[in-house]
């Protein structure tokens, strides 16, 4: 059940799916909980600022490289924290495929930790969080609990529907320490499974196929549906995060496929400073889509990550220097005597 850390890259991927140039692995653990795996790579120069990727559910850091490399080549350090339970990092129980975390408590926590203790972003390079899905809510719960950034990006954020009570099978599974049993329609990982295309998540023939390649490749990453404790776990975050909104100080990018849920739209209206962008027509797997859908989503990316180098770069200037003071004439009757 421990992390582990060198993948296989799978022999029929296309090379603009292989890991960035230059891609390093690393582990961040705290509290005791399973190790949590993270990536980085970084470009030749000073990079202008740096991007933390935190994935959705069932999603590795090999799904994101595409993304990865397309902001280090514009000059970023990009971080991809995966979750607890997930991909690279250590797990909870057995099989090593069923998803589950009593909280994500840890998630936070080590969001937390990486920035703090790993990272130490400079104070003149904006530090940027961009998280998917229900690792939206993972980010803003860390922002919530003191973590300082430059700015959020929110990619097809899953939030916990308020339709599902306090008193569900699987809040109460959570509390009775029965989370780790599977959901009804849980199944094993399979290979002859839907892919993200299948699912429905993108219209990406290619891109749909990418993390069940990786998986096929390397069984340690394989991920099928989670059990009761995540979501348990997952519903009582999202609340937190709803209840605790008005504590976000940094403004918030959430960008939308073309359908979304209320809790989506009713948190960033709760957020101090949200701003919401839809793109038309595309699929929740946003990163995944095809190109007419993926390049809008990554120019709302790069423009936002580009305004906060700007701002940074302005901010770092020295203010004009004030006019030097020429001092007033003495009077005569107060010059000293002349000898």
């Amino acid at each position: 059940m421990g992390p582990f850390a060198e993948t296989q890259t799978p022999p029929a991927l296309s090379p603009r799916f292989y890991p960035p140039e230059g891609w390093a692995w690393g582990f961040i653990e705290t509290g005791g909980k399973p190790a949590q795996r993270y990536g980085v790579a970084a470009g030749w120069r000073a990079p202008k600022a740096t991007v933390v990727i935190l994935p959705g559910y069932g999603e590795s850091a090999e799904a994101w490289f595409e993304t990865a490399s397309g902001l280090i080549r514009r000059g970023y350090t990009v971080w991809i924290l995966e979750r607890a339970g997930q991909g690279g990092s250590g797990r909870y129980t057995l099989p090593r495929d069923l998803g589950f975390v009593p909280s994500f408590d840890p998630d936070v926590a080590n969001v937390r930790a990486l920035v703090r203790v790993v990272i130490r972003p400079p104070e003149a390079s904006p530090l940027i969080l961009l998280a998917h899905a229900d690792g939206a809510v993972v980010a803003l719960r860390a922002l919530e609990t003191g973590l300082k950034v430059d700015g959020v990006i929110i990619s097809s954020p899953d939030v916990a529907s308020r339709a599902v009570s306090t008193d569900s099978a699987q809040a109460l599974a959570g509390r009775v320490g029965l989370g780790r049993l599977p959901s009804a329609d849980w199944r094993p990982w399979s290979r002859s499974a839907p892919d993200a295309r299948g699912s429905g998540l993108t219209h990406d023939p290619w891109r749909g196929r990418v993390q069940q390649a990786w998986q096929t490749a390397n069984p340690d990453l394989r991920m099928s549906s989670a059990s009761l404790g995540w979501r348990g776990a997952h519903q009582a975050a999202s609340r937190a995060a709803e209840a605790d909104a008005a504590a976000v100080k940094a403004d918030v990018l959430m960008l939308l496929p073309d359908k979304t849920t209320k809790e989506a739209l009713a948190l960033c209206k709760a957020l101090p400073d949200c701003r919401s962008v839809a793109v038309p027509g595309a699929l929740p797997a946003l990163h995944l889509e095809q190109d007419r859908f993926r390049q809008p989503w990554m120019d709302q990316v790069t423009t936002y990550i580009a305004a906060k180098v700007a701002a940074a770069r302005e901010a770092d200037v020295a203010p004009p220097m004030a006019p030097t003071p020429v001092p007033a004439p003495v009077p005569e009757e107060n010059s000293p005597p002349t000898p």
